[in-house]
């Protein structure tokens, strides 16, 4: 008696279940803990797993961020502006991924969605042109009474940490991270806690871009969990705390207030972020010099 063969067509193949990793250091690790969280999408189905990021992790971000921040202040803004937009181009690339995560993610529908990826690579753009058009805006030559030369020039802050949006899961979080990493910073992000699958893609094009590794470093998992470690470590710089929950604003910026951070605050309500963003994000994280210099020396 002849045994039927079964075909692989009569199958039914099993989908690859993702875990995805973080974003230290230009590296993708696994959390030191081990640990993983489930990420559904806006229906409750299961969409993919994601690192639960712990405080060793949040402390290897800062170290990579720390690394990474000389090298990067130091590039001239042509070539910061170069990068960005080869961000840009690279998400462009991308953008059906992009826009079916942002989709799943948010609950949007397909040409919506499509415009809010256009819009996130579009601000890429944006920033990248003003790379170089910061210095001649906040800067300035001061007149002086004296034989001087006196300028006022903007320095990045350093190591900023950032609190993702929660809700605008990929033009939300551009919107937050590019004018920091525009003006010379570098970044420790936390990614939004129940969508952040667009924020490690977003993390995959900057791995396959240009960006040195360590400027940007992403973390998921819980914000309440890993957010005050980031607000208490003595070397970060400053901390957008734009999608922190308001129940932890209070002891949040206390923390950040022992080591004399400087802090953004978030809104009360999480903003629209479709119109021209401006330059107020661009000069949060921005220090200025004041260089005197005698005349004829």
């Amino acid at each position: 008696m002849r045994k039927k063969t079964v075909e692989a067509a009569d199958v039914e193949r099993l989908g690859v279940r993702k875990t995805y990793k973080l974003y230290i250091g230009g590296a993708f690790p696994r959390s030191e803990s081990g640990r993983s969280y489930p990420v559904k999408t806006h229906d409750g189905t299961f969409a993919a797993n994601a690192a639960l990021a712990s405080r060793k992790d949040a402390r290897d971000a800062v170290v990579a961020a720390r690394a990474a921040f000389p090298g990067w202040s130091r590039a001239t803004a042509y070539n910061r502006g170069q990068v960005l937009y080869r961000v840009a181009e690279v998400m462009e690339g991308r953008r059906d991924q992009f826009v079916d995560e942002v989709r799943s993610a948010e609950g949007r529908a397909a040409k919506d969605a499509a415009k809010t990826v256009d819009a996130a690579i579009d601000r890429c753009v944006w920033y990248a042109g003003w790379t170089d058009k910061v210095a001649q805006v906040v800067g300035a030559a001061n007149p002086v009474a004296g034989p001087y030369f006196d300028f006022s020039v903007p320095e990045p802050t350093g190591v900023v940490a950032i609190v993702a949006p929660p809700s605008s899961s990929l033009l939300g979080l551009v919107s937050v991270l590019l004018p920091v990493i525009a003006t010379g910073n570098t970044t420790v992000v936390l990614a939004s806690e129940e969508r952040p699958l667009p924020a490690i893609t977003l993390t995959e094009v900057l791995a396959t871009s240009d960006l040195p590794g360590g400027v940007v470093n992403m973390l998921t998992g819980k914000v309440a969990e890993v957010a005050p470690w980031l607000a208490s470590h003595a070397d970060v710089n400053g901390l957008d705390l734009t999608g922190a929950p308001l129940s932890l604003w209070r002891d949040l910026e206390a923390a950040a207030a022992d080591n004399l951070k400087r802090v953004r605050r978030p809104d009360d309500v999480e903003p629209d972020w479709s119109p021209n963003p401006g330059t107020d994000r661009l000069t949060a994280f921005l220090e200025t010099k004041t260089v005197w210099h005698p005349i004829g020396v």
